[in-house]
């Protein structure tokens, strides 16, 4: 499923990105090189990375 369809930024993409760093949605995208560009998504996108640092237990982020 595509979490941004603007950067074509997949769910597995993010939730990968997300077990091999620590930051926030934003900062994702950007290691993804593709940045945010309407931001509807990254609301969705930080539901996303919550979920996979809970379930590796890693730092959650605030919602912005």
């Amino acid at each position: 499923m595509y979490v941004c369809i603007c950067n074509a930024i997949r769910e597995t993409d993010l939730r990968a990105e997300a077990r091999r760093c620590g930051d926030d949605a934003e900062a994702i995208y950007i290691s993804l090189g593709r940045p945010p560009q309407c931001r509807q998504c990254l609301e969705d996108a930080t539901e996303i990375l919550n979920e996979e640092r809970t379930a590796k237990k890693l730092p959650v982020c605030a919602l912005n």
